[in-house]
């Protein structure tokens, strides 16, 4: 158990001496590299003989990718196979019955039941299933066609059944399988099943028993994939943006990677949590931005892939096509995740970013061009119908030399800003008649980076902070920077103590000091206007953020994560002037967001956790009273005194009589606890008498 083999694949954006097959003899301690090509072809599957651990075999892959391009294959792809536990390998090529030329990625599977059977699905001038009876010595292709799977580069994996040789798997946009060694194929999970198949695990004691996992999350089967069981309480979403409306409780918007445009409830005036029926689906595609109209959050707008742009209403079912069109020859270049906003001032203004800026005053009626080509132009960044390598895969992924950030200003909605992902930078200050290009102002970034975030400020109408994003060209910096004179000028943020590359910025509503980074690597928070930040870990997964929106109304920070859901830190009040508050070493309550008083209902649909449903956390009912009790040497006298410390809270009402008394052992440093709007109570009566002290009960809720 503690001889363990690592398929390294290395990094997709540039080529690297990490790549291959890495071998440890110590349970991880130390590390060999046992088998290497170059360094622009990783190891894309690995498997071992359960007969003979020292048996292995290895399906290297030379592929690259490129904001602009992919490429599948070349003279470093192949098959390789060692009998030594990897102290040695030989490339089986032709010879071996394997096909001919370049090779691009193989997916590899054994049979566990009789291990000479191996197969390998190898994408090559045509993509096959080839199949070997002497545990990888020699091969025979075996089957072909639409059945044995697609898109090599973003699928390629096969599974065999634990008892059955001739049973193999294919993972695809479908599922397929065959029950002939190979020979046929046929689809076992279409469309009752989500697409695109990544991941399938076969009980080895009961192969009846499948776990699928796809780009919709995990389906469970128990009779060999005849049904399906979708999996519905893993928040697992892969959210790209986020936006919120001012219903009561609002509802948070966001497009999700290959599963639509949605929207859901920040809290539910029901018992249990927010549950999955609490969420509607806006947009089908893959989802990106969506927001509501602020005057009417049942009408709004959601975009998916390549710019495909809608116009959504809850009341009627409409889903109108609003994408803007070519007003002459030229063709409209649009990013895969494009960028979109609403004028904060006048919902039925957005602009829309393509190689220009589209902007319409009808809520996507008509559409004008406000603006020339924003990005490079750079022809040769604009091949990605060329795009795939061995394998042609042209899906607008590789849509480059795009507008991929706008922004309008919330003070003067004048002004507006522009980003590319191929490093340009535009500001406006007459609602889009002249642009200005600032980025040659912005130091130390390296040119061409990813403009993924711009954020104008909404204290100061010539403030706004702008992240770069270079990781797709292999560096992962943090660059984070702001301007106060519309972009002449601009001023990098401290990086020390942030980790992984920047998606996002915003600065709070009210605290211009306090601002919230999002990254691949998790929140962070600074309250010196981003001179040092700080990891935020309360509840916050390290994860990758995408965006980030402060609700103007609740003060609420809401955090749109890739892969884990959304989250929302409620009320952010207190994080406001923090370091006043402890620097005075005193015990701080801070004022409470209102309290709204409602009646609790049942949920809609599922009563119990074993119904399966995903139960989002819920806000507690009641108000919401934060403080800050300094920790330490430093901890408020009376609290650090006490044998068992409890902080004595008394409610009262606007002509000062009490309306309740509670008792809360205080965390140390920022905490929280709820009232919930009882008043005091009777305590009935007892044999026994209660403690002297002790408090009443809690009786009937207040009338407001």
């Amino acid at each position: 158990p503690r001889t363990v083999y690592v398929a390294a694949m290395g990094s997709m954006w540039e080529e690297g001496p990490d790549r291959g097959v890495y071998k440890t003899t110590d349970g991880g301690k130390s590390w060999m590299k046992s088998l290497s090509v170059d360094e622009r072809t990783g190891c894309s599957d690995l498997v071992i003989d359960p007969r003979n651990p020292d048996k292995l075999l290895a399906a290297m892959w030379e592929y690259r990718r490129w904001p602009w391009f992919f490429r599948s294959g070349g003279p470093g792809s192949g098959l390789h196979l060692t009998y030594d536990g990897g102290e040695s390998w030989k490339r089986l090529d032709a010879s071996n019955g394997l096909p001919g030329g370049e090779l691009g990625r193989i997916g590899l599977a054994i049979a566990p039941s009789d291990p000479s059977v191996v197969y390998a699905l190898i994408e090559a001038t045509e993509n096959a299933l080839y199949r070997s009876d002497d545990g990888g010595e020699s091969w025979q292709r075996v089957g072909a066609g639409d059945n044995v799977g697609n898109r090599p580069f973003y699928f390629g994996d096969i599974r065999v059944d634990p008892s059955d040789p001739d049973r193999v798997y294919s993972l695809w946009s479908m599922l397929s399988v065959s029950d002939d060694g190979g020979r046929s194929f046929r689809v076992l999970a279409d469309w009752k099943v989500h697409p695109d198949h990544h991941a399938l695990w076969i009980d080895p004691r009961d192969p009846d028993h499948l776990i699928d996992g796809n780009d919709g999350g995990i389906a469970i089967s128990r009779d060999r994939g005849r049904t399906w069981r979708f999996v519905r309480n893993l928040p697992l979403a892969q959210f790209y943006h986020v936006n919120v409306d001012m219903d009561l409780p609002y509802h948070i918007y966001g497009g999700l990677q290959d599963n639509g445009s949605w929207r859901g409830p920040s809290a539910v005036w029901k018992d249990g949590g927010i549950r999955n029926h609490d969420w509607q689906e806006l947009a089908f595609g893959d989802g990106f931005d969506a927001v509501a109209d602020p005057r009417d959050s049942m009408r709004g707008f959601a975009m998916s892939q390549g710019g495909a742009l809608v116009a959504w209403n809850l009341r009627t079912g409409e889903v109108r096509d609003v994408q803007p069109v070519a007003e002459s020859d030229i063709e409209l270049r649009f990013n895969w995740n494009a960028a979109l906003a609403m004028d904060p001032k006048d919902p039925d203004t957005l602009y829309f970013g393509s190689q220009f800026v589209h902007r319409t005053e009808d809520g996507g009626r008509t559409w004008t061009v406000i603006s020339p080509d924003l990005t490079t132009d750079d022809p040769e960044w604009q091949r990605q119908r060329e795009s795939g390598g061995l394998t042609p895969d042209v899906t607008e992924a590789e849509n480059y030399t795009t507008l991929v950030a706008l922004a309008v200003s919330p003070i003067d909605t004048d002004v507006l800003w522009a980003g590319s992902d191929d490093g340009r930078l535009h500001v406006s200050r007459d609602r889009g008649a002249t642009w200005t290009s600032v980025e040659r102002h912005v130091p130390e970034v390296p040119r061409q980076s990813w403009i993924p975030r711009i954020e104008p400020s909404p204290h100061n109408s010539g403030t706004a902070f702008v992240v770069f994003d270079d990781h797709r060209r292999g560096n992962f910096a943090t660059y984070a920077f702001r301007t106060d004179d519309y972009g002449r000028s601009w001023a990098r943020l401290s990086n020390e103590g942030v980790r992984g590359h920047a998606l996002v910025l915003v600065q709070d509503l009210i605290d211009p000091d306090l601002l919230f980074l999002g990254t691949e690597l998790g929140l962070f928070v600074s309250w010196d206007a981003g001179a040092s930040w700080l990891a935020f870990r309360h509840g916050v997964p390290t994860a990758s953020v995408m965006d980030l929106v402060i609700h103007p109304r609740e003060h609420d920070l809401v955090i749109a994560t890739h892969g884990r859901g959304v989250f929302v830190v409620d009320d952010i009040t207190a994080l406001r002037n923090l370091r006043s508050t402890r620097s005075a070493g005193t015990l701080t309550v801070f004022e409470p967001r209102p309290a709204v008083q409602h009646w609790r209902g049942r949920p809609a649909s599922s009563r119990f956790a074993a119904d399966g449903e995903y139960q989002g956390t819920n806000r507690p009912y009641g108000a919401r009273i934060t403080y800050w009790n300094p920790p330490g040497e430093s901890a408020a006298k009376g609290l650090a005194e006490s044998s068992s410390p409890k902080m004595k809270v008394t409610v009262s009402d606007a002509d000062g009589a009490t309306v309740r008394r509670l008792e809360v052992a205080p965390a140390s440093g920022l905490g929280r606890f709820v009232w919930d709007l009882s008043r005091d109570g009777w305590r009935r009566p007892s044999p026994s008498a209660p403690p002297a002290d002790a408090l009443p009960p809690p009786g009937p809720e207040v009338v407001p």
